[in-house]
């Protein structure tokens, strides 16, 4: 018989790992086929918070944003050791987030075997042209 602390952690260790497998089915995806074919390679991003007029629409979209980008890093290291696509799901986590030296981060992992292959298939199920490798 577990203890029943041990058996209430493993329940929602179990819920978050499956929750975490629903996100990254429909949200890696989604993310990634929005993507420009050149990302990995833009010398200059555009900036979103220049979109608009109002200063704390802005503010509060890209707090959102970043609490997404966040909750999905945390999901990818929990799907590093359970079931799912982690480091995809950690990669998208980190191209929602702002920060400095984020650029040189997402070009680095692009480069790590398999990741550049994953995501182009993702755009290849989607109907959209694979990334152009990172120039280094």
């Amino acid at each position: 018989m577990l203890d029943p602390r041990l058996e209430t952690l493993l329940l929602w260790g179990s819920g978050l790992s499956l929750v975490a497998l629903v996100a990254t089915v429909i949200g890696v995806p989604w993310v990634v086929a929005r993507l420009p074919r050149d990302y990995f390679n833009q010398s200059q991003r555009a900036v979103w918070r220049d979109w608009g007029d109002e200063p704390w629409f802005a503010l509060a979209l890209g707090g959102l944003k970043n609490l997404l980008g966040a909750l999905l890093v945390l999901l990818g290291v929990v799907m590093l050791v359970t079931p799912g696509q982690g480091l995809l799901t950690l990669m998208v986590g980190l191209l929602l987030m702002n920060f400095p030296g984020k650029f040189q981060l997402e070009r680095w992992l692009v480069g790590r075997p398999g990741v550049l292959g994953a995501l182009n298939w993702l755009r290849d199920r989607g109907g959209h042209e694979p990334f152009d490798p990172p120039a280094y």
